[in-house]
């Protein structure tokens, strides 16, 4: 079958399908073109000449004719024209669906997904699950994790309310699900910034006994950072505490302890004094007891978890070589690229 050069000879050629509307407007198309687009469209017209009934009919119902239209202007086309999909988007988006014409649904899809609105939220969302656009169901559900009470005082939300009950509790469930990852989200961050806080008190444990002084020797304005000040504080109870042997214990003297006990855990210095040991109090009475006494799992679990977050550190600190700053300006500067990100 002969392509045609452009789309004015296209249109000028003789039409041999007539598509009919819902409202009764016949549509002369190409059975060419619409075959190459939809293979949908390819078996209906296969079908109508096989019966031999003198012409093709297709008949697309609804949706109003100008949908239709836009649809076969865009199969014409065969590009997406964002204001002809913006116009007709759901429309556009059952008929991509209905005649499989997977371009057409993604630009269809994403255009709804932008335009979203509460007042619309609950229709889409039912929508979405007939044709199956997970990218637009997405979209429902931070629209309505993110103001339910709007999506609440829509029409569809109750017409939902009336007649589906199935589509007002996925609704529910998918702000409830929503609400859920967001906890777990800033439960995770809250996590990695103690573990964060523990791999830099680690860190400021090695400063401190760098050169061989005591906590107590070094006054506190040569710390240069805040989690220094509090460990020099801490060591500085530490040796003044009166509790530290009384049958409770002190809570604060415990704790210096447990980051003493953390240090050598995540210590990768050698033991032997000709070698440099490591200089932080009771590092070496505690890898001792660690190799005589097995640690538990969940001890075990935070000293991973604090290694990580020291080497993480350790990355983002990382100078960036030179020849790649370089070459990282030269993509930035470039226009060509620019325009591809």
């Amino acid at each position: 079958m002969a392509l045609y050069a452009d789309l004015d000879a296209l249109r000028a050629s003789a039409a041999d399908v007539r598509i009919v509307t819902s409202d009764g407007q016949s549509i002369a198309a190409h059975s060419y073109v619409l075959a190459s687009a939809s293979p949908v469209l390819e078996k209906m017209i296969d079908r109508a000449w096989r019966g031999g009934g003198g012409g093709c009919t297709i008949r697309v119902l609804g949706v109003p004719s100008d949908a239709v239209l836009a649809f076969l202007h865009l199969l014409y086309a065969s590009r997406v024209e964002e204001d002809v999909v913006a116009a007709h988007g759901p429309q556009l988006l059952a008929l991509a669906h209905a005649y499989r014409v997977g371009w057409l649904k993604r630009a269809a899809e994403a255009a709804v997904a932008a335009r979203l609105t509460p007042d619309r939220a609950a229709d889409m969302l039912k929508l979405a699950g007939l044709l199956d656009a997970p990218r637009l169901r997405a979209a429902c559900a931070r629209l309505a994790a993110k103001d339910l009470a709007a999506v609440e005082a829509s029409d569809g939300w109750r017409f939902a309310r009336r007649h589906d009950p199935a589509l007002e509790m996925e609704l529910l469930q998918m702000v409830e699900d929503a609400a859920r990852r967001r906890a777990r989200w800033a439960k995770e961050r809250a996590s990695q910034e103690a573990y964060g806080q523990l791999a830099d008190a680690m860190d400021s444990l090695d400063r401190i006994f760098a050169s061989g002084d005591t906590a107590a020797e070094v006054p506190s304005s040569t710390s240069t950072t805040e989690c220094e000040q509090g460990l020099r504080l801490l060591m500085r109870h530490f040796a003044t505490c009166a509790r530290r042997a009384a049958p409770g214990g002190c809570a604060r003297c415990r704790r210096l302890l447990q980051l003493f006990r953390l240090h050598a855990s995540v210590c990768d210095r050698p033991e032997h004094e000709h070698d440099q040991p490591c200089r932080v109090p009771l590092c070496s009475n505690f890898k001792a007891r660690m190799q005589a006494e097995k640690a538990d799992k969940t001890w075990r679990l935070l000293v991973k978890k604090v290694t990580r977050a020291r080497a993480m550190a350790g990355l983002a600190d990382r100078r960036v070589p030179e020849i790649v700053a370089m070459s990282w300006a030269r993509y930035n500067s470039s226009s060509k690229w620019a325009k591809l990100r």
